[in-house]
């Protein structure tokens, strides 16, 4: 039982901020309650917006694979750490002439969204899940960091999950060019409270009105604390039950799955 009841918790909230993997989906298996939340969004009192720290793909693929799992989700619900740094980009470096070391599809999400890529002399250097990462690329980088261009990462996952195991991510690349100059990058995406920012620009809804669910401590309920949000942590993913008690980011409430989360919103709704 929680000490506040859910309704309480949730009472202010319109949106909901749903991580992906391990929340909704287990590679391409959806998790219990992922049809049911989305059922329960699409009656008009809540609304909802998937957020995502990779930044290899952009939210068009996301919406593909949720259309291969048998949902209609369109891209405009999904938020990734590329376009949080796209937005973040336009409204604190108008104009900026970028090195972006990102993949093709990172790569044409920044030039749609009129951001200047360089191959030289760029204002700032901005590093994303570069699949595509060469040494010339890294060593360029860090040349233009050296002269006194800015650095900016999408996020800072050390690790990326697949199927065979873990990959490195964005913030093993952060690692590589940081031990080479020293310096450290603006990150953007999840734990970061900028990735809320991004999600009230592309939905106006305020951050008081947000609520983050989603299955990891240190990046889900991490931001979403910093950023002075309601959260839910479900037990479908990373995070076990006795993880709970050796942590420093408490979660609002604790769910088996998403499908205890919509038993709280129908006992909101009266029981209909």
């Amino acid at each position: 039982m929680h000490a506040i009841p859910p309704a309480t918790v949730l009472a202010g909230v319109r949106l909901f901020l749903l991580d992906m993997d391990g929340t909704f989906y287990l590679g391409d298996r959806l998790l219990p309650g992922a049809c049911e939340f989305l059922a329960k969004m699409g009656r008009g009192r809540w609304d909802y917006l998937f957020l995502t720290n990779n930044s290899s793909r952009d939210a068009a693929a996301y919406a593909e694979k949720m259309a291969r799992l048998g949902l209609a989700v369109g891209a405009e619900k999904i938020l990734t750490s590329g376009e949080a740094t796209i937005r973040y980009l336009h409204a604190h470096h108008p104009g900026a002439r970028v090195f972006l070391l990102g993949t093709p599809a990172l790569e044409g999400e920044f030039r749609r969204a009129g951001i200047s890529l360089v191959e030289d002399a760029p204002d700032l250097v901005v590093l994303g899940f570069d699949l595509t990462l060469t040494y010339r690329k890294l060593e360029r980088a860090c040349t233009f960091i050296r002269r006194g261009a800015g650095f900016i990462a999408t996020h800072p996952d050390l690790n990326c999950p697949t199927e065979d195991g873990f990959i490195p991510d964005a913030g093993a690349m952060i690692a590589f060019i940081r031990a080479a100059t020293g310096a450290e990058p603006k990150v953007i995406g999840k734990p970061h409270p900028e990735m809320i920012a991004a999600a009230s620009a592309k939905t106006g809804v305020p951050a008081a009105a947000m609520a983050m669910i989603g299955d990891r401590l240190y990046t889900d309920v991490a931001m979403g604390k910093e950023a002075g949000i309601k959260t839910v942590l479900v037990l479908t993913g990373e995070t076990k039950k006795e993880d709970l008690a050796a942590s420093p980011f408490r979660p609002d409430l604790v769910a088996a799955s998403l499908l205890e989360v919509v038993g709280w919103l129908e006992e909101m709704e009266g029981g209909c």
